[in-house]
């Protein structure tokens, strides 16, 4: 079997029939290159033992030339995770990984490629599951009032910064939800979004007051602002004429906003707050998730606007609000 080929028409299968989203894809193709570098390692190793034992035994001669194909076994996917978790790396990754292999190799054997399915039996550690970081209503408050104080002279980034992050606490948005929002999706009268999620699933997700007031001034004043320099070369008839973009959330150069964008804002938001924990998008998610549940609502609903396909991974967040009752109690409770 060509691991190249194979690797390709997998990848584009994901993409075109699977749907998975660029960031899923890059990850199975960094899994799966690192798989193939291994696996050929493994066979150019073997070949040249093969090589120096015919060399031994019948005397110099010319060797048969070998290709980059390989055969995937239980033993060298066990070899491959063993490999990378003697360098250090996280449960996480390893199981990642191994949920990567997984997927491949059914396919391999769903498509013939291979006679049988040699993940079947491989196991990888389970990851560590620990409690995202999740900030207080206080600390929230304190950060909308500094993005309130940074937009009222009518800055077009900072209008566009308050909505973004009013909109991802309010709808506990992804990153990446939140920058493929077109104008198109934003529906004020019913005050709800349109996102399209992992595996391309669309939902409608709602928003709150706050958050429909910060989007109308972005719109009606910071967005028109971002869009003027995107006029300004059309008319100039640059190289990037065209039509003006649907992207609800724009950058300098009036382009759709990028993830780096967002992520640079939330942790320099998150830095100025107490609290350990990463300082990405996703603080805000878990935040505005576990609010909602330690306000009383419902799990499914929680877990229809988070757009998980499990309940089990909504689940976590009544581990946050459970630790944060016994966290509440030791250091109240007389007789703790």
């Amino acid at each position: 079997m060509n691991l190249d080929t194979s690797i390709d028409d997998f990848v584009s299968y994901l993409a075109l029939e699977r749907g998975y989203s660029p960031n899923t894809i890059r990850s199975y193709s960094s899994d799966l290159a690192s798989l193939r570098s291994f696996a050929l390692g493994r066979a150019r190793d073997a070949d040249a033992d093969a090589d120096a034992h015919a060399h031994a035994s019948v005397g110099p001669g010319g060797s048969e030339d070998r290709n980059d194909d390989a055969d995937l076994t239980l033993e060298l996917l066990r070899d491959w995770l063993w490999e990378a978790s003697n360098r250090g790396l996280s449960k996480a990754t390893l199981a990642r990984r191994s949920a990567t292999v997984k997927s491949f190799s059914a396919w391999l054997s769903r498509t013939a490629r291979q006679t049988s399915d040699s993940a079947v039996r491989l196991r990888a550690p389970k990851p560590d599951r620990s409690l995202p970081r999740v900030l207080s209503a206080t600390s929230m408050q304190v950060i909308f009032d500094h993005l309130a104080e940074r937009s009222r002279d009518g800055d077009p980034i900072a209008e566009r910064d308050q909505a973004i992050v009013e909109l991802l606490y309010a709808s506990a948005l992804r990153v990446s939800e939140l920058i493929g929002i077109d104008v198109d999706d934003l529906d004020h009268d019913r005050r709800t979004v349109l996102v399209t999620g992992k595996g391309s699933k669309q939902r409608v997700v709602p928003f709150g007051v706050p958050a429909h007031l910060a989007l109308q001034q972005y719109q009606q004043h910071g967005r028109r602002a971002l869009l003027a320099q995107t006029e300004g070369s059309l008319r100039s008839g640059s190289p990037r004429s065209g039509s003006l973009p649907s992207a609800l959330f724009l950058n300098t150069r009036g382009a759709r906003l990028g993830t780096r964008g967002v992520y640079a804002l939330v942790s320099e938001l998150l830095h100025r707050v107490p609290g350990a924990g990463p300082e990405g998008p996703h603080a805000f998610r878990h935040t505005a998730a576990t609010h909602l549940l330690d306000g009383g609502a419902d799990l499914r609903a929680v877990q229809e606007l988070l757009g998980h396909a499990s309940l089990g991974t909504t689940q976590i967040y009544t581990h946050v609000t459970t630790e944060r009752l016994r966290q509440s109690y030791l250091s109240a409770h007389p007789r703790a």
